[in-house]
């Protein structure tokens, strides 16, 4: 299994921060970014039912237009790529039984044998919903995506910024998510910060070790 040093890792999220200033010349590779869609596909989610969907956005012109909806902030339009991360709405029993058929595909099962898993899952999203919290649980869902991603890129040396300030009503409309079973949560852009962001330098401020853990 590979492995990397605990130090290796500690630096990469402390060299991490949320760049406020892209460089807009310098673009991910093709196999680099590649590897960053395989950590949100590989990202673990509640009952494995992945309820989202990742829009990336390269074409400048598009980016341009997200730019507004964005509330101005030029990361949009200077980021390399740009990823409006959906979520399902109103998820059920076709989302269910399109996790089931795919189960079955990739571990040689058949679906019959998975009716108990299927019945367990199902109960769940229709207690969430009866509950009016299940769409609150696939918000939750994103941020796990959102977090895998950031620290991924983090550790490969791409740049990213976390974005929750823009209009997902704008945005869905934008990037063709109005009218479908999906909508915006929240947004990353990647790339590589600019030599001149002040940011990159200013220290970060964390509560100590002692102030947030308890050890039993």
């Amino acid at each position: 299994m590979p492995t990397i040093a605990p130090e290796e890792l500690v630096s990469a999220l402390r060299w991490r921060y949320a760049v406020k200033r892209f460089d807009p010349a310098k673009r991910i590779s093709p196999e680099l970014w590649s590897a960053l869609e395989d950590t949100l596909v590989l990202t673990p989610s509640s009952i494995g039912l992945q309820p989202w969907r990742f829009v990336v956005v390269t074409d400048q012109a598009v980016k341009a237009n997200l730019r507004p909806a964005a509330y101005g902030q030029a990361q949009v339009a200077d980021c390399s790529h740009f990823v409006v991360m959906a979520v399902r709405r109103e998820l059920g029993a076709e989302h269910v039984d399109r996790h089931v058929a795919r189960m079955s595909e990739v571990r040689g099962i058949t679906v019959e044998s998975l009716a108990k898993f299927r019945t367990m899952a199902t109960g769940n999203l229709e207690k969430a919903r009866q509950e009016a919290r299940l769409d609150t649980w696939q918000t939750y869902q994103i941020y796990i995506a959102l977090g895998n991603f950031m620290t991924a890129a983090a550790l490969v040396g791409v740049d990213t910024c976390p974005m929750e300030g823009f209009d997902p009503a704008k945005t869905d409309d934008i990037v063709g998510l109005t009218g479908t079973d999906y909508a915006s949560v929240v947004c990353c852009a990647a790339g590589y910060r600019h030599a001149e962001d002040k940011y990159a330098a200013t220290p970060k401020v964390r509560f100590p070790k002692e102030a947030l853990f308890v050890h039993l």
